[in-house]
């Protein structure tokens, strides 16, 4: 595993806890509302919870949100999705995105990659 693969996602993840809990540390009613719709949407319901997860990969491919396709990654590597499962589907982010998604595309590949490695520890 190389230090920068850990660095990445050990990043990534920090700050985002250490945001999260400033955010909700505050308790706007609004906000926590949010963050919790968005907890619940990604439940397991009439869709899996990998299902979801893919769908959410594509729509963040879409609107071209690293940290939420970063976030969808992890989520999706968590549940037991391949990279191949991971490719298809950014192939339809994509698609539907068209040409400006391609370094949005390049950074998921690499965050993947860097997923792989710090699991093979």
């Amino acid at each position: 595993m190389s230090e920068n693969s850990q660095n990445q996602v050990e990043s990534f993840n920090a700050y985002r806890a250490k945001m999260n809990d400033k955010i909700l540390g505050d308790k706007n009613k609004i906000i926590n509302r949010i963050f919790n719709l968005d907890t619940n949407a990604f439940a397991a319901g009439a869709l899996d919870v990998k299902t979801k997860e893919l769908l959410g990969l594509v729509a963040s491919t879409v609107l071209r949100c690293d940290d939420c396709v970063k976030y969808h990654l992890e989520s999706c590597f968590n549940e037991g999705v391949t990279k191949e499962e991971v490719m298809e589907t950014l192939s339809i982010g994509t698609l539907v995105g068209g040409t400006i998604v391609i370094p949005h595309l390049r950074r998921a590949y690499e965050f993947w990659e860097a997923l792989e490695e710090n699991a093979v520890k």
